[in-house]
């Protein structure tokens, strides 16, 4: 099956300094060379291992049909995450959150999603 959204997770910070550039420009994607995307079967464990503790992460939804092609790579475990080789602009977001933390620091995943 392939997914028709991918979703982008932001620190807080990372969210500020995309506003200011109208594009996301996250440190580990600066290094690595491309925009590291979740796919709507990852995004919620993402959250968890990477974002877990901030009081506020935002999750931003992007139709796949809107951005040039991804490229689909094996990452944790062999699992298929989309990765963008180009900008991110937040204005193509289709949808976005806010998400506060669960209990135990995880990032709640939105109901609609």
């Amino acid at each position: 099956m392939i997914d028709t959204h991918v979703y982008k997770l932001l620190s807080q910070s990372d969210w500020e300094a995309a506003k200011a550039s109208g594009v996301t420009a996250v440190p580990l994607d600066a290094a690595d060379g491309y925009v590291h995307l979740s796919g709507i079967a990852t995004v919620a464990e993402t959250a968890r291992l990477y974002y877990s503790g901030r009081p506020v992460v935002h999750l931003l939804e992007f139709a796949v049909a809107d951005l040039p092609p991804l490229e689909w790579e094996p990452s944790r475990g062999g699992t298929l995450f989309p990765h963008l080789y180009g900008d991110l602009p937040i204005a193509q977001a289709s949808r976005q959150w806010q998400l506060g933390p669960d209990a135990d620091g995880a990032p709640i995943m939105p109901e609609d999603l």
